[in-house]
């Protein structure tokens, strides 16, 4: 299991991911699950993948191919006129991957599933965040909607909905997504360290902040300590339950 998160807000996108790929007393390996194209004054786009790792390589594979071969059959995301063209086609390539490896995957222990998150811009539009599912549809963020996660999600979407706001600085935009992240890591052992972070500056058309966060980064080491803190006096500041 994994856990991937894509936040709009008026300043850009930030993106967020675990590392994690399998979990177990004897059995823990990490693989990276962010993935960034970009022609510095034209696009940016990131993916974020959460599923079946064979699945996600062979369409990150297929993707980062094309991009550098293109031709009728198989276009460039480089090629795309705008964020909803590279939506539709991420989703046609996911699709693609999952119905070649079906027959397959009708007898193998996992299925060949996966769902994916896609944000960035192109010169012709503004910034933009999808969230493609298996069967290669997709949604896009909007006011009522303004992030997206996939993977271990039921952990840290409670910070999420309570504490997003349009208008986060990028600052308080990862501190949020650290605190949802740290949640999710307490609570389910699939989900590990270390994190991979990236900011997206909205209209700048190049690849920003990028950042690596370690079990020993002295930055969350502090949000993972401070919130539990806060969370214990939060609790400890609410009235007491009075027997009757």
């Amino acid at each position: 299991m994994t856990y991937c998160v894509g936040l709009k807000i008026n300043k850009g996108l930030v993106f967020m991911s675990d590392t994690r790929t399998n979990s177990g007393i004897d059995n823990i390996s990490t693989f990276q699950k962010m993935h960034t194209w970009s022609k510095e004054g034209d696009r940016v786009i990131t993916l974020l993948n959460a599923g079946n790792l064979a699945t996600t390589q062979l369409v990150i594979s297929l993707l980062d191919e094309r991009s550098k071969a293109p031709n009728d059959r198989s276009p460039s995301i480089f090629e795309a006129q705008s964020m909803f063209q590279v939506a539709q086609l991420v989703g046609e390539t996911l699709r693609e991957v999952i119905e070649t490896a079906s027959p397959q995957g009708e007898l193998a222990d996992s299925n060949f599933t996966a769902t994916l998150i896609l944000g960035g811009q192109i010169s012709t539009g503004k910034p933009s965040l999808f969230l493609i599912y298996p069967e290669g549809n997709f949604i896009e963020a909007s006011t009522d909607t303004p992030f997206f996660q996939s993977g271990e999600t039921k952990y840290g979407r409670p910070i999420l909905i309570r504490a997003y706001e349009p208008d986060l600085s990028f600052e308080e935009a990862v501190k949020l997504l650290l605190v949802s992240f740290d949640s999710t890591i307490k609570a389910n052992l699939s989900v590990g360290l270390p994190l991979d972070l990236e900011i997206y500056r909205a209209d700048t058309l190049k690849t920003c902040d990028h950042r690596r966060f370690q079990s020993d980064d002295p930055y969350y080491q502090i949000i993972s300590n401070g919130w539990g803190e806060a969370l214990r006096d939060a609790l400890k500041s609410l009235p007491d339950y009075s027997f009757k």
